[in-house]
């Protein structure tokens, strides 16, 4: 069955939203649905794609329903659009980081579904502690005791992503502060151009006058002799920048999308389009 469930994997990412809101003919959606909506005919986009998610939240809870639930939970009903940075897919040394939530700090939360293995997760956490010093691993409740026996006399916190009607965040140890692997060339690299220019010119008020061949390197050894707690602290000024969107957007968007409409950077454009798309009857 989960075998079977495995198209649904590839049905909430940008490249089929996009697809779908330009009018674009894509089989993924059309096998989806025909696996899990009855009628479709007799229904919008919105409604399908809710019907999708129902079937999810119940049968097959994969990564993106726990980014989604986490950036519903966590960075709409918890904090504020307007104060608070998500991230997704953050490349972190050898991993990849889940999910990043930046207000006053920044929190790395590791994603384990049911569907996971746990093999990769103490080389993951490593490599999170050289770029952030508050990590947190979210899994279902079948990982709960395995997870708390690895991460036992760690500072990594753990959450619960509960089974049931209404999903709930359970909070079993929230993370504490761990500093001391913070590695200024693990953080440099998470930053773009722009980003480590704006950290060098607001510490040293300059930015190095070096041919384009070596600017790149010079910019991460004058970043290198920041001390690493306050280069640590332009980073995080820096990534908050990321990823701005108007709340008044966000909230008129369907619960089930809320995580893919959060990160697609939509224009005017797709933003119009993407409220046609969900509001028109399948097939038409």
């Amino acid at each position: 069955m989960v075998e079977n469930n495995a198209i649904l994997n590839r049905f909430f990412t940008y490249r089929i939203l996009f697809d779908l809101i330009y009018g674009n003919d894509n089989s993924i959606y059309e096998t989806v649905i025909k696996r899990y909506v009855s009628d479709p005919e007799d229904k919008d986009n919105g409604k399908i794609i809710s019907e999708i998610y129902k079937f999810m939240s119940e049968k097959y809870r994969n990564e993106y329903f726990y980014q989604n639930t986490l950036l519903n939970k966590l960075l709409l009903e918890k904090h504020d659009v307007d104060t608070t940075t998500a991230l997704r897919q953050l490349p972190i040394a050898r991993s990849k980081a889940d999910f990043v939530l930046i207000n006053g700090k920044a929190v790395v939360y590791e994603i384990k579904t049911e569907l996971d293995t746990l093999e990769r997760l103490r080389m993951q956490l490593t490599d999170y502690y050289k770029a952030f010093d508050h990590v947190c691993v979210v899994t279902s409740e079948n990982h709960y005791y395995q997870v708390l026996h690895i991460l036992s006399n760690t500072p990594v916190g753990i959450y619960i992503l509960a089974q049931g009607s209404t999903t709930s965040l359970i909070v079993k140890k929230e993370p504490t502060e761990y500093n001391t692997c913070l590695d200024h060339t693990t953080i440099f690299k998470l930053l773009r151009k722009r980003e480590y220019e704006n950290i060098v010119l607001e510490y040293y008020g300059k930015l190095p006058n070096t041919p384009q061949a070596f600017y790149y390197n010079e910019c991460l050894r004058l970043f290198s002799n920041i001390p690493i707690l306050e280069a640590y602290a332009l980073t995080l000024k820096e990534l908050k920048k990321r990823n701005k969107i108007m709340i008044t957007k966000l909230d008129k968007v369907p619960y089930e999308l809320k995580s893919l409409a959060y990160f697609s950077n939509f224009s005017e454009s797709d933003w119009k389009k993407f409220n046609s798309f969900l509001s028109t009857r399948y097939g038409r």
